[in-house]
């Protein structure tokens, strides 16, 4: 079920980002990190799926919220005329990198235990 929904997602965005207007370099910035700040979001909640401890509120409100803080930071930074959207962005793809080290290993190790029972299985053939 949840394929489909990605499958309908990536298909609408497709069909939105051909039909809509190119957007000007001074809001490249707030896209870029609200991108970051949503996929840090979604890695998140991949990884509270994986641990079973996914709360979907918690996922809706933590992908808002996150994209509206990462926001208002580079609006910040920009009325200050310092960066400050690049210390969100260190934050949110070090998160990143560590949801994708929790899944990695999650999936690595079912893989080993698949080997393990696909060995056991030829194992006890053999004895028959």
């Amino acid at each position: 079920m949840i394929i489909l929904f990605i499958a309908v997602g990536c298909f609408a965005g497709v069909i939105l980002g051909m039909n809509a207007p190119v957007m000007s370099y001074i809001y490249a910035d707030y896209l870029a990190i609200s991108i970051i700040a949503a996929l840090d979001t979604v890695l998140g909640g991949i990884t509270a799926t994986l641990k079973n401890n996914f709360n979907f509120k918690v996922f809706v409100s933590g992908f808002f919220v996150n994209a509206i803080l990462s926001i208002l930071l580079t609006l910040l930074g920009n009325k200050l005329n310092v960066d400050i959207y690049l210390a969100a962005i260190v934050v949110f793809v070090g998160r990143m990198f560590n949801n994708l080290t929790i899944i990695r290993r999650h999936y690595m190790d079912k893989w080993e235990e698949l080997l393990k029972r696909e060995k056991a299985g030829q194992k006890t053939k053999e004895n028959k």
